[in-house]
């Protein structure tokens, strides 16, 4: 299964004529990938074979609780690279000196509406600044552009609503593309510099300004992507 989930992956990346840039800023040893989601969470095996194919390295998403709740979910992700996103987790697999990549903005970015492309959702996201924190490893900023531009939603379209958690609901758009595939854009994946965490014992605030500075990094990026 999992041969079959490279083979996926690595056939998505061929028909997106993805590419990655920056790979050069990824320092040895354990690392936190942090970067922006795009509609369905569809480019990240993509994203994942280039992080594989360029560093050689097999890397872990902390995927979000709700889908390990999803039968036919819960048994993909894992072969996708997808742990589930419980801060043990995460920690132990930063720990074990792994390549894990981040998505702060989570099933808010996944699910989002035609007028939030390329936005950042990371308004209450301090989590993986406490983990970086307390793990002592490097963030690393990326940004992904195309990945928002791979299914179109149709006027007036119906949506389905999803619970992934307690007390949260998610509209999920019934979206289309090139008839049953996704459309063949172009998917560019640029890496940024290394930032430093701040230490475990941090205040609030510095807490946000730090997650604030990836932000604006990530937002960078997409420029970059975009222009490349």
């Amino acid at each position: 299964m999992f041969r079959l989930a490279e083979a996926g992956a690595a056939l998505s990346a061929s028909y997106h004529r993805a590419r990655l840039l920056g790979t050069e800023h990824l320092p040895e040893g354990p690392v936190l990938l942090v970067g922006n989601h795009g509609v369905w969470g569809y480019e990240t095996p993509a994203f994942f074979h280039l992080l594989h194919q360029e560093t050689g390295r097999y890397p872990l998403g902390l995927a979000e609780r709700g889908f390990f709740r999803i039968p036919l979910v819960r048994t993909v992700l894992p072969w996708l690279g997808g742990v589930e996103g419980t801060r043990d987790n995460a920690l132990a697999a930063l720990q074990a000196g792994n390549l894990v990549v981040c998505y702060p903005g989570g099933a808010h970015e996944t699910f989002k509406r035609p007028h939030n492309r390329y936005t950042l959702r990371w308004e209450r996201a301090l989590g993986f600044v406490r983990l970086a924190a307390r793990a002592g490893v490097p963030i690393v900023p990326f940004a992904g552009f195309g990945v928002d531009d791979t299914f179109l939603y149709p006027p007036g379209e119906e949506r389905l609503c999803v619970r992934l958690s307690e007390g949260e609901k998610y509209r999920m758009p019934l979206v289309v593309g090139l008839g049953p595939l996704p459309l063949p854009v172009r998917l560019t994946f640029a890496v940024g510099e290394p930032h430093e965490p701040p230490p475990e014992d941090a205040p609030e605030s510095r807490l946000r300004a730090f997650r604030d500075r990836v932000a604006a990094s990530v937002r960078r990026l997409l420029l970059r992507a975009c222009h490349a």
